[in-house]
């Protein structure tokens, strides 16, 4: 009995990475076709006052957050079972983390999910950043600069009053059931994320409609595929709740920085035999392959090099810190930009915040550098 229990998780298991792969397939796809792109959507936006691609970023945030909320109180997930129901967040880790983060997107032209894109469009530049990170990210993991977060950044934590979501809030406020409060602030962010996007009716456009409710159905589907497909009520063996395949053991979503470093992990440490494919790794070689079957099909595949020293000096600085960065802040531009922001947790606020003012002030320093240079 206990045998075929586990044959069962064992194929549930594969048909949950299978699925895992044939989404990241497609968002590379939607990605490479649509040019979505966190950095460049703060970039277009601080030095040009395009909000195009914010609007992009902005819809799929909305879909992200209803979408959730939605699902929550149909009771198909729980957010207490995600990666952001903490009682306690790291502040400070996630201050300097998203800071170090976000002027790491800026040096090296994009955060991971970007760089896995071009690596299909045949970026090597882009192979260079992604292994760099990948190393950088995994010392912050178990290295160096993982014991300086542990010893003096992650103890600084802090707490929300009420609980780690913002429909926790809500919820201590009326006396709601939780998953009633999570629907009304969900539904409410969501509306008005979409006033916002729907202000510009240039906007409604099938480019800008394919990034935006692309990506947000992507980081949906992952949701479901983690959370509801991957969720076991009852291990046969511990008798404990579990999510399959997840690094983490509970519920997860889109995220990129992490990944990579486990893979570099996995490459060089599989003989010991105590190494296995996450739903996060996964997500990793599905992203560039959708990538390359879209440049291919477009006839946009190019090798691309670096052709100057200053500029694999930045791409190389950029890739460390947005390792040690995302790791500190615990997740990407997509880890916690959409998939934490889609649960609406205080954590992820502060980590976002610190991302993008990460971002600015690199824009902003590169402008001013490129015109006192001329």
């Amino acid at each position: 009995m206990a045998e075929s229990a586990l044959d069962a998780l064992e194929h549930q298991a594969m048909l949950v990475l299978g699925l895992a792969f044939v989404l990241a397939c497609a968002l590379g796809w939607i990605i490479q076709r649509s040019h979505f792109c966190t950095m460049g959507a703060l970039s277009d936006s601080v030095l040009m006052g395009d909000a195009t691609r914010l609007r992009q970023w902005a819809l799929a945030l909305a879909l992200g957050s209803g979408g959730f909320a939605v699902m929550v109180a149909l009771g198909w997930v729980s957010p207490m079972h995600t990666l952001y129901a903490t009682e306690r967040f790291p502040w400070l880790s996630y201050l300097i983390g998203g800071s170090l983060f976000g002027v790491g997107m800026v040096l090296a032209s994009g955060c991971p999910t970007k760089n896995l894109v071009r690596l299909g469009g045949g970026s090597l530049k882009a192979l260079v950043v992604l292994l760099v990170m990948g190393i950088s990210a995994l010392a912050t993991m178990r290295g160096f600069t993982g014991q300086l977060r542990v010893t003096h950044f992650d103890p600084v934590t802090t707490a929300a009053a009420d609980g780690p979501f913002m429909g926790h809030w809500l919820s201590a406020r009326t006396g709601w059931e939780l998953s009633a409060s999570m629907l009304l602030v969900g539904l409410v962010v969501s509306l008005t994320l979409l006033m916002w996007v729907l202000r510009d009716r240039q906007f409604l456009r099938m480019h800008n409609l394919l990034a935006g409710l692309g990506v947000g159905s992507a980081l949906l589907a992952a949701w479901w595929i983690s959370g509801v497909l991957g969720f076991v009520a009852e291990h046969p063996l511990t008798l404990e709740v579990m999510y399959l395949t997840t690094g983490s053991g509970r519920m997860e979503a889109l995220s990129f920085t992490g990944p990579m470093g486990q893979w570099l992990d996995a490459l060089m440490y599989t003989a010991d035999g105590g190494k296995r494919i996450t739903f996060g790794m996964v997500l990793v070689p599905g992203v560039v392959l959708g990538a390359a079957f879209s440049a291919l099909a477009q006839g946009s595949f190019r090798w691309e090099g670096f052709t100057q020293t200053g500029d694999l000096a930045r791409h190389l600085a950029g890739a460390v810190l947005m390792g040690v960065g995302g790791v500190s802040a615990m997740g990407c531009s997509f880890g916690q930009g959409l998939s934490g922001l889609s649960t609406l947790n205080w954590g992820s606020l502060v980590a976002v915040g610190a991302m993008v003012a990460g971002t600015v002030l690199a824009l902003r320093a590169q402008w001013w550098l490129a015109e006192r240079h001329g």
